[in-house]
């Protein structure tokens, strides 16, 4: 668990970083601004959102998630009992994009260095990127060679020791209504992901890892990610017998 120490100094080193942020020119786009928009929330936070980019209410009052996308944001926190004292929220670009268009490779390569300084500090356990341009940034700097599967919203990927949980950019809800519903059951996942599986301290999983005998991913995808999908978890929950060699996703281990 880490100490106020750790947490006052995460703090203040997104303080000082934020004020680098706030005068920032290295792209076009600060000519354009009202405001350059930093990332807001919990400096200990497990879950990291990555929005695409501050939209013309986020640009007048330089704050994250202000307008229409932020009302849909709230109503997704309140269905999922999530609080954002939990969480940290920021955008792959920090600046407006003119008529709200897509991010060029120029910005994002300009702007990303700031995305990945608030990484290094917060060192989340979930990275949550909303959106096509914030989801591929993600896969392209953590999972290379790894290609971007066609629809990759509401599926946890773990890539060189980072989880990865692409969703649907909230505001998708504003022109679609019909995927509020999809949004809402994305939502109570990622609140999920903020415990680990209660049966982990006793879980064989867990010995068999620490043996060095089973794969992190196992651990990852499932004891520390999403545990409610685990064939064990479920099978334990209703009372039923299942072998220690089970796997979380129904197999036999082998090894």
């Amino acid at each position: 668990m880490l100490s106020l120490f750790e947490e006052v100094e995460k703090t203040e080193e997104l303080r000082l970083l934020n004020s680098v942020i706030r005068s920032c020119t290295r792209c076009p786009l600060a000519a354009g601004r009202t405001n350059a928009v930093c990332g807001e929330g919990n400096a200990l936070a497990r879950i990291f959102f990555i929005a695409q980019a501050p939209g013309e209410v986020e640009d007048r009052d330089g704050r994250m998630f202000t307008g229409p996308t932020g009302k849909v944001m709230d109503e997704l926190f309140r269905e999922s009992h999530l609080h954002k004292t939990e969480v940290y929220m920021t955008n792959l670009i920090k600046c407006r994009l003119p008529g709200n268009r897509k991010p060029q490779q120029n910005e994002i390569e300009a702007c990303s260095h700031y995305l990945e300084k608030e990484i290094h500090i917060i060192q989340p356990d979930f990275l949550i990127p909303l959106g096509y341009h914030a989801t591929k940034y993600v896969f392209d700097h953590y999972c290379p060679g790894h290609i971007l599967p066609p629809d990759p919203a509401g599926k946890l990927f773990f890539c060189n020791s980072r989880k990865i949980y692409p969703l649907r950019h909230p505001s998708a809800t504003l022109y679609n209504p019909d995927l509020k519903s999809v949004m809402e059951r994305s939502f109570r996942k990622v609140a999920l992901f903020t415990k680990v599986c209660k049966w982990y301290p006793v879980c064989p999983m867990k010995m068999l890892y620490q043996e060095g005998r089973l794969e992190e991913k196992w651990i990852e995808l499932y004891c520390r990610g999403d545990w409610e999908s685990c064939v064990r978890y479920q099978m334990e929950e209703r009372g039923q017998p299942h072998s220690d060699n089970m796997l979380p996703d129904g197999t036999m281990f082998g090894g």
